[in-house]
């Protein structure tokens, strides 16, 4: 039996061994979707405890803690902050299976030297040992503790950048750089939507009242992220679409949502595949990469939603397809040879061998890798969804060119993430050696192992 986290956790054979120790654990970190705060980075400021930094906006831990019958107040609310921990370490012992139980074991690890078990029994004693390092803790030091190169923050076409700003006149171990988010700019059927046109002409300095006003306004935005250091988009497509329309059509749909009127289902389904061929295109031009995150279900508690917001662990798996519309829209890029570099991640693991197939009939045959099926995400975020996510790459597409793992997290202390996937990904290519899968060339499988980890990323963003 094995001991837990031993040095060679997860590593199930001595190639996997190998692979992982003298190749993969050194290469450092590009972090390319993110939701971390520029701002927080810039100020540097120690976090008060540990509560703070490890509770504070992680839904995944959250979910889990209400899950075992934790009290609101507990999670989001305004009970003491030792007594929060506490919960948290309450719900610990029943973790089995549970990648949190092996996340949270690595950040006390990783970042405070701590290989104490949390438990109820064990909980002061970490607190308190983790709160006296803490006083020399800051944002920036988690970062580079994590050899993390490269953190892409995730930003709204209105935002400012003044943070990113502010951090590239300094000289840290890393670079911060803005991702364009323009999810708001896309869900016309949305609430704040047309608060949204108001603040973005704020910003740009015109009315917005027809959707040329909007995509001139998206391109001076673009422009203006560009010059701050931007090379790449996200979207959060929850559902995809895409059906056949015209110029005058989406103006006249745009016109009726500013004038507030509510829109038939196939006018919304209409703009937001127009807006995405056209943000798509607007990325060519510039040599950005575009992400698209495919298939959550959100807000699912509308009384919670009420309470809480959005992004507080409310959220599951969508299950509408996606072959179609995602094959209309790549199309739609690619026929006149304007499809940018692209990264597909599908939330419902049903889809990876969608995704890999559909992005290989559009892959150039120039740039290696030009699309990519995106890592494991979110609910997938597993020993079997990381399996998943790479069996399907590797059946049917290049593993060896994947852009690897991210954090898509609030939260200093989720670098270990990369630890855990860099160690999947060595046991998964060592078992193929074992099997007599693959040759035993280290010359070939150091190289696979840390361009996966680091070199493909590199290249692919051209940062």
């Amino acid at each position: 039996m094995h001991t837990f986290m031993n040095q060679d956790f997860m590593l199930s054979n001595e190639v996997s061994k190998k692979l992982y120790h003298e190749y993969a654990s050194k290469m450092p970190i590009i972090d390319y979707h993110c939701h971390l705060n520029p701002k927080e980075i810039y100020e540097n400021k120690p976090f008060e405890n540990l509560s703070k930094v490890w509770l504070g906006g992680d839904h995944y831990k959250w979910r889990l803690m209400r899950a075992n019958g934790v009290d609101e107040s507990f999670i989001t609310g305004n009970q003491p902050d030792f007594e929060k921990f506490y919960k948290y370490a309450e719900v610990m012992p029943y973790l089995v299976g549970n990648p949190l139980y092996h996340w949270s074991h690595l950040e006390l690890r990783r970042f405070f030297n701590i290989e104490t078990l949390l438990s109820p029994k064990t909980a002061k004693a970490i607190y308190d040992e983790a709160n006296a390092q803490l006083k020399h803790l800051t944002p920036k030091k988690f970062i580079e503790m994590s050899n993390v190169k490269l953190v892409c923050t995730t930003d709204d076409p209105v935002d400012d950048l003044k943070y990113h700003e502010l951090l590239e006149k300094e000289n840290n171990a890393f670079k911060v750089k803005p991702a364009f988010r323009p999810d708001k700019a896309i869900n016309i059927e949305l609430s704040w939507f047309n608060d949204w046109l108001n603040q973005l002409s704020g910003v740009v300095g015109f009315p917005i009242d027809t959707v040329n006003d909007l995509m001139k306004a998206l391109e001076l935005r673009m422009d203006y992220f560009h010059e701050h250091g931007c090379r790449l988009s996200d979207h959060g497509l929850d559902s995809i679409h895409f059906q056949d329309t015209n110029d005058e059509e989406i103006d006249l749909i745009f016109k009726r949502a500013r004038a507030k009127v509510t829109l038939h289902k196939d006018e919304v389904e209409k703009y937001k595949g127009y807006m995405l061929v056209f943000l798509g295109k607007a990325y060519h031009q510039r040599g950005w990469v575009q992400q698209y995150h495919i298939g959550a279900l959100r807000n699912n508690s509308k009384r919670m939603l009420q309470t809480l917001g959005p992004d507080t662990g409310y959220d599951a798996i969508n299950d509408e397809l996606i072959a179609k519309p995602l094959s209309r829209i790549l199309d739609a890029l690619d026929h006149h040879d304007q499809l940018p570099k692209t990264i597909i991640y599908a939330l419902n693991p049903r889809d990876h061998e969608v995704v890999v197939t559909l992005m290989q009939a559009f892959q150039d045959g120039k740039t290696p890798g030009k699309l990519q099926c995106g890592s494991a995400w979110w609910f997938n975020d597993t020993i079997d969804g990381m399996k998943r996510q790479m069996d399907a790459l590797a059946n049917n597409g290049l593993l060896s060119r994947f852009v690897g793992m991210l954090t898509d997290s609030r939260s200093f202390l989720s670098y270990p993430r990369h630890e855990y996937f860099r160690r999947l990904l060595c046991d998964k290519i060592g078992r193929w050696v074992e099997a007599g899968l693959f040759p035993e060339d280290y010359e070939v499988l150091g190289r696979i192992v840390e361009d996966i980890a680091y070199n493909n990323a590199k290249k692919y963003f051209n940062m």
